[in-house]
């Protein structure tokens, strides 16, 4: 996936970079070499040298640690916008307060790309370094499918709560950061451990029609989230400190990347995958307790670290474009879960967050995605009307629900449109015609396709198309989009109609 806000490095390095890198090095006494003088430990030292690293050794890090820390930054973005800066225009809540969203995602969010716009949100981004979060979730009836994803600052989604992980139960769930060490106070369900100091918690609550508004609300408002202390009606622990957040800024982090990573890592403490990369990062003076500027580096060493973060995206790029496996010009792959599941594969994970940050394990969600016909042909509103048909009885096989979701091609958000209609899903299709053999066609152009098809009409950009299918809690017997790619059911091609 493209993301323009988080897209980095796309446009070529200017032709006064690439010759001082070809030049040699440069004396200035920058955060590199500073690194390679005082090593922050002995496998740092190994990975460096006695010297500072060659320019060859400084790209080939700041390629690999473009790819391992791009979903840390692109997380660190969305926390910026969301908790942090009041005046960003997308500003939620502080941490540690539930902020619920009463209508859907539209075309002016703009901080997520590829939101989802089935359910309306609610979002706690916890601060877990003081204390435990205790999340309680009210009784939820047995139609209404909800979900919690638990997903920390490496975009590891390491659990959930809701329907299919724990029933529409009312329930209390302890949620800790990666330095805790206490015991499972009574009345706590289930105890969740993040690999960061910082979390979000991500609650999807279905919702069937637009009357049906109120009744999410009255689920939303169940949502509670407080500090163990609170909870235990006990005195609360010594406050954390205060951080100084770096400024994001979409612009700078096309070159200051490494800035939002170091700013990211000192509240992540490394699994044993992670310390290579961290070793590696450390001999270049990225990493916790370091203060790397891109701005004081050597004219040299500015070449190599953008050479080799560009290299990067471009190895993201291509892995994104792999995901999975092409069926009927749908990708449909599993490409999100929790530290166990990448086993330290950071260009999956950063394929993974590109492609749609804060997306589901495959159990909980599929998300057949595509921009091309079944031979490849590229979806273009401007050019084409197109048609997607499923036959009778072959909808997508899920135990809550399914959707079609419509996106601009080129910033993957939503698009606005005449019927203010982002998707179409199964919720919809009563009102919906069907074809005389029982099949239903989706209509998928920039116009109205007439009023008497107008209710089958998921409109489309001027430009470039980019679907995501949603299929929630999808089921495992057959038929089944499970497992990704070699399911039994397979989503219909997208038709070309003129």
């Amino acid at each position: 996936m493209k993301i323009p806000k988080y897209r980095l490095l796309a446009g070529a390095l200017g032709v006064a970079l690439t010759a001082a890198l070809l030049a040699g090095c440069g004396k200035k006494d920058d955060a590199i070499t500073q690194a390679a003088k005082a090593p922050a430990s002995a496998a740092s030292a190994a990975a460096s040298g006695p010297a500072a690293p060659s320019l060859n050794e400084i790209r080939a890090i700041a390629e690999e640690g473009f790819v391992y820390g791009l979903p840390i930054v692109m997380n660190y973005g969305v926390m910026y916008e969301y908790i942090i800066d009041k005046n960003s225009g997308q500003f939620k809540a502080p941490f540690n307060q539930i902020w619920n969203d009463h209508q859907v995602f539209t075309y002016k969010d703009t901080a997520i790309p590829t939101p989802n716009s089935d359910t309306p949100y609610s979002l706690l981004w916890m601060d877990l370094r003081a204390e435990p979060i205790v999340i309680s979730v009210p009784a939820v009836e047995k139609k209404r499918y909800y979900a919690v994803m638990l997903v920390d600052g490496n975009t590891f989604n390491y659990g959930y709560i809701g329907s299919r992980a724990t029933g529409n139960d009312a329930g209390d769930y302890l949620v800790v950061g990666p330095r805790w060490k206490g015991e499972t106070p009574a009345g706590i369900k289930k105890v969740f451990q993040a690999s960061t100091d910082y979390s979000l918690a991500v609650f999807r609550t279905q919702l069937f029609n637009a009357p049906d508004m109120p009744n999410v609300i009255k689920v939303q408002d169940g949502y509670k989230a407080q500090p163990l202390s609170a909870y235990l009606k006990q005195p609360a622990p010594p406050a954390a400190p205060e951080v100084t957040w770096a400024r994001f800024d979409k612009d700078l982090v096309k070159t200051e990347f490494f800035e939002f990573l170091d700013m990211a890592l000192q509240f992540a403490p490394p699994g044993p995958e992670e310390e290579a990369i961290r070793a590696k990062l450390a001999s270049i003076g990225i990493g916790p307790g370091k203060k790397f500027a891109f701005k004081d580096l050597s004219l040299e060493h500015k070449a190599a670290i953008l050479i080799g973060m560009k290299e990067g995206d471009k190895k993201v790029t291509e892995r994104v474009a792999t995901l999975g496996k092409s069926i009927n010009g749908w990708n449909v792959s599993s490409a999100f879960g929790d530290r166990a599941f990448y086993k330290g594969d950071w260009l999956l994970r950063a394929a993974a967050a590109r492609a749609g940050i804060y997306g589901n394990d495959a159990v909980e969600a599929m998300y057949p995605m595509t921009k091309v016909l079944a031979d490849g042909t590229a979806l273009d509103g401007s050019k084409h009307k197109y048609t997607l048909t499923f036959p009778k009885d072959q909808f997508p096989p899920v135990n809550a629900f399914w959707s079609v979701t419509m996106y601009d091609g080129k910033t993957q958000l939503l698009i606005q449109n005449p019927i203010n209609r982002y998707l179409i899903n199964s919720p919809m299709l009563q009102g919906m015609k069907k074809n005389a053999d029982g099949s239903l066609t989706l209509y998928i152009q920039k116009d109205s396709p007439g009023k008497v098809k107008e209710a089958n009409w998921l409109p489309a950009p001027d430009g470039p198309i980019y679907m995501v299918m949603r299929l929630y809690w999808p089921k495992t017997e057959a038929p089944s989009i499970l497992p990704a790619g070699e399911g039994s059911w397979q989503p219909p091609a997208v038709v070309q109609a003129n």
